[in-house]
């Protein structure tokens, strides 16, 4: 199941496990990226606080947690090569997380409702 955040990221769900990056609608919007800072391994996330920093050549921007969970990976490939996402924003993800309700993912956008946010 995908999901998709009015922030403009989106959420992979399997089970509590949820895989989390930004759509391609932000990588382009962000521009080139130039750094990415991720979380910690085993760092539990509030939603609506930061987790992610992006810096591209024309802004910083940050990765607001979309749900509550507790980070269970995060993609070191994008540390290293940050312009990864603008490759494909879609392939790059940011960082998993576990989820105690995965209910809490039904009150996000479903792809139509998010192509209609972004007037796709």
């Amino acid at each position: 199941m995908i999901k998709y955040t009015e922030t403009h990221e989106w959420l992979a769900a399997d089970g509590s496990e949820v895989t989390v990056g930004i759509t391609q609608f932000a990588a382009d919007e962000l521009g080139e990226i130039v750094f990415i800072e991720l979380p910690e391994v085993g760092a539990d996330v509030t939603a609506g606080t930061e987790v992610v920093v992006i810096e591209s050549v024309k802004a910083a921007s940050e990765i607001m947690a979309p749900v509550a969970g507790t980070v269970t990976a995060v993609n070191e490939e994008l540390v290293d090569n940050p312009g990864l996402v603008n490759e494909d924003a879609t392939a790059a993800w940011f960082f998993r997380m576990t989820v105690a309700d995965p209910g809490v993912l039904d009150g996000l956008l479903d792809e139509d409702a998010y192509r209609a946010r972004i007037g796709a």
